[in-house]
């Protein structure tokens, strides 16, 4: 059979995880694939500078601290000595051996690899600049957009000092610094906070709003909060920094808090991670059809197809959540939307982590988003005190929680703190996709002992029971 596909070509823009994804997948079904993107390799922000990095600093950063708490168990390793060049130069080895893979796997599949900058010059066409400054214009089918993100900053605290961190610059661990500065208490904050926290550094965090990490519940938060309070230096929530300076070796930071008092404090460094913004200055969008929203957010329908029909568009550039793995999966609808497969991207759950310690992850709808939309539900919740492996880990500030549907008993989220939880929560996510009711979680037969049996035991109680934790018969 003849394949249709080989005649489509297709120019991918931006080589991450929604990039690379969807330029792999088009090239497994034949087309004529072009990838353009500013590094020599694909593997996009998320793993030259986000997610793979990061997650290989906070490895090390989790082992540094079960060998400060093994003295309570009865072995004791003595303080690590950090060699911060060789630990930089690890998380340095993780990130070339993955995009030097990626590299390959694009090779074998023949895609034509073009570094550079790339530009829209109409519907069919871009050019790309590339690092010599010549430009090569490239004439397609199809296109996709996946661009990703960039780091949002304030204008008014951006001042021109090696000391003042980004989540890019952090991750090079330009030293080991006695205090540190977390602006944001999200998630990149914390993971890098946590990191430098564990080396030795005194962490403090300020954050806007009420409550670190305002996505998730807040019994999933309350038990990280906890833990948070003994290894950062401060927390301050419903506070903001009003000015940075450079001062001799360190940096002057003005704090407002919530009764509008302003205090003066220095830092030896201050990281400044308050989110990310799409980014398509420069992109050439007004030589096509393709819209943004107010939001900066490129306009793309269920198939991510954009106002344009040439042009496709996935990944943290058509909004949130900006999740490698939701633009992962955006990916195939799109190429799938472009070899002519009736599709749509309609997901019922994209999970959510946070790789502090513990692990806070969600799936489905949160108590938040529940009360928010005004949508009835249950909650059924397991303490991890009563969980016998959390206990072997010595770990019992953990939590599994399930929200149900009180009249079909359909699972409609899943919330999970505790270590490990980033790997447990795609039983949620399946649960959730395949219409599971609480009852199904509670008699599927979990290992023992593990913390994956915390879900069924939270199900159990749902029903009234759970053989690990009392709970009074209401007669």
């Amino acid at each position: 059979m003849e394949n249709s596909n080989k005649d489509i070509r297709i120019v991918v823009i931006g080589g991450g995880p929604g990039g690379y994804a969807a330029a792999f997948y088009a090239a497994d079904l034949g087309m004529n694939v072009t990838l353009v993107d500013l590094e020599k390799n694909p593997g996009g922000v998320c793993l030259y500078r986000g997610c793979i990095p990061s997650k290989a600093l906070l490895h090390v950063a989790k082992l540094i601290n079960e060998t400060k708490e093994a003295k309570a168990w009865g072995v004791d390793f003595g303080e690590p000595k950090i060699d911060i060049d060789q630990l930089r130069a690890f998380k340095d080895k993780v990130v070339g051996k993955l995009t030097g893979g990626l590299g390959v796997l694009s090779k074998q599949r023949k895609i034509n690899f073009v570094q550079g900058r790339a530009r829209f010059t109409s519907s069919k066409s871009i050019v790309v600049t590339k690092e010599d400054g010549s430009l090569q214009e490239i004439n397609y089918d199809k296109a996709i957009i996946a661009i990703g993100s960039v780091i949002a900053t304030v204008p008014s605290l951006q001042i021109d000092s090696k000391r003042l961190l980004n989540s890019t610059s952090a991750l090079d661990l330009p030293a080991i610094p006695k205090s540190l500065l977390v602006v944001g208490g999200g998630y990149i904050g914390l993971e890098l906070g946590s990191v430098y926290a564990a080396l030795g550094t005194k962490v403090s965090v300020v954050e806007f709003m009420d409550r670190i990490l305002p996505g998730a519940d807040q019994d999933l938060v309350s038990h990280l909060q906890k833990r948070l309070s003994h290894s950062f230096g401060k927390i301050m929530l419903q506070s903001k920094v009003t000015e940075i300076k450079e001062v001799g070796e360190g940096l002057t930071v003005k704090i407002e808090n919530r009764e509008g008092v302003v205090e003066e404090q220095q830092y030896d460094y201050v990281l400044m991670s308050i989110g990310r913004k799409p980014q398509t200055a420069g992109l050439g969008l007004e030589n096509t059809k393709v819209q943004v929203n107010e939001r900066g957010w490129i306009i793309a329908d269920q198939t991510l197809r954009t106002n344009d029909d040439s042009i496709y568009a996935i990944g943290d550039i058509v909004g949130e959540p900006m999740l490698a793995h939701k633009a992962s999966h955006e990916a195939r609808v799109a190429v799938d939307a472009i070899s002519g497969k009736k599709v749509a991207f309609e997901p019922l759950a994209i999970p959510a982590v946070v790789f502090t310690d513990p692990e806070i992850a969600w799936a489905g709808i949160t108590e938040n988003q529940a009360n928010a939309k005004g949508v009835k539900y249950e909650v059924a919740k397991f303490p991890w005190a009563a969980s016998g492996r959390a206990t072997t880990l010595d770990r019992s500030d953990g939590l599994t929680k399930i929200i149900v549907d009180p009249e079909t008993e359909r699972v409609l989220g899943i919330g999970l703190c505790g270590p490990g939880a980033g790997e447990m929560i795609a039983e949620a996510v399946l649960a959730i996709e395949m219409g599971a009711t609480v009852r199904d979680l509670a008699l599927t037969i979990h290992p023992h002992p593990t913390l994956s049996e915390t879900v069924m035991e939270a199900a159990e109680l749902f029903y009234g029971h759970s053989s690990h934790l009392y709970k009074p018969v209401k007669r």
